[in-house]
């Protein structure tokens, strides 16, 4: 079974509304041939002027394998439906981007599902297994978008995928790598087998990880076990509760003090968000009292903006666990994530325009 599920022109055809005197992003985005190799699809891109690979991964075990809710599995399909039918002019035109397609992990979540017909649940050893056979997945697509010169933009799945995003982008530029996390977790919990819970703690134990910023964290969402640990490995954060409860520090202070700390490490920069930090988003831990996502938005502007990132990742979005049923799930994730992807396109192309 192939790694690596291309995005084609059938694919746009499907999802892009064509309206006469318009151009739609997706009229004018790179896309995947089925019958060339990743790495002829990427550098055919690259060559003609495309400097971001945004990609997929349609999976729900991480978040599964660490106790939590499925649904992880449809962001990209959703935020592709919402960004390639944004307007394709003068601030942006689309050419900039590669849509490349997806990570193939169909296979493992037919492993990892809970077999009803015949009372068979599938083991916390299983899904964390197929975890590990994931992250070997992605590490290998996002090694290959790297070598192509192009900046990895990872939609959907379990931020589990953190794992292999810094992983890949260790091994690519020989550097540890400083990472920032938007998300009330610190997803830096216990080496107990791999799930979305670890992959910060893990990339850390394989060295990968030199430098690890928590924006948004939640005081009492995580355990002090978890807090300890990260502290040991020398990370830091600024809480929900200092910036957007107490207001003991601004957003833009606090945006100002990461990006300086990033830019010190002389280390390439992940950029993270899990979508869990956002309020009201559908997502496998989603929450009431999080973050505005224009304020998300502005987090991913500011740090794209301003440090030299490797990748952005967007995790989490789960359609089919928004409150009102999985049509307004669509709508809302597709909306939101492609307000994020903008937001580091446009300050990334700033950026290397410097």
């Amino acid at each position: 079974m192939p790694e690596f599920i291309p995005f084609t022109h059938t694919d746009i055809a499907s999802l892009v509304s064509l309206r006469t005197g318009e151009t739609k992003l997706g009229q004018c985005v790179h896309l995947a041939n089925h019958e060339h190799t990743l790495e002829t699809i990427l550098a055919t891109a690259k060559a003609h002027g495309a400097s971001f690979a945004i990609f997929g991964v349609g999976e729900d075990i991480g978040p599964r394998a660490n106790l939590g809710r499925g649904g992880a599995t449809d962001a990209f399909t959703t935020s592709m439906r919402q960004w390639l039918n944004l307007q394709s002019n003068r601030f942006l035109s689309g050419a900039e981007c590669l849509v490349l397609g997806q990570v193939n992990a169909a296979d493992l979540q037919q492993q990892t599902a809970s077999n009803t017909t015949d009372n068979t649940n599938v083991t916390l050893d299983e899904l964390r297994d197929a975890v590990e056979q994931l992250d070997e997945r992605v590490i290998r697509i996002v090694s290959a978008i790297l070598k192509a010169g192009l900046e990895p933009i990872l939609i959907g799945g379990g931020h589990n995928n953190a794992y292999g995003l810094l992983m890949a982008t260790y091994g690519h530029y020989q550097r540890q790598v400083a990472a920032v996390n938007l998300d009330p977790h610190s997803d830096f919990r216990l080496l107990e087998g791999r799930h979305s819970g670890n992959g910060f703690s893990y990339a850390a134990d394989r060295g990968a990880l030199g430098c690890y910023h928590v924006l948004g964290l939640h005081e009492l969402k995580n355990s002090e076990a978890n807090l300890s640990q990260l502290s040991e490995f020398g990370g830091t954060w600024h809480s929900l509760q200092q910036i957007w409860v107490r207001r003991e520090i601004s957003l833009s202070q606090a945006l100002l003090e990461i990006a300086a700390k990033l830019n010190d490490t002389g280390l390439p920069v992940g950029l993270e968000l899990d979508v869990d930090a956002i309020a009201k988003m559908p997502s496998s831990a989603s929450t009431a009292a999080g973050v505005p996502l224009l304020d998300a938005a502005h987090y991913v502007s500011y740090i794209a903006r301003h440090c030299p990132c490797a990748y952005l990742h967007l995790a989490e979005a789960a359609p089919s666990c928004h409150e009102a049923g999985i049509e307004a799930g669509f709508r809302d994730v597709g909306q939101s994530l492609s307000e994020l992807i903008y937001a580091y396109v446009q300050a990334r192309m700033q950026f290397l325009a410097q």
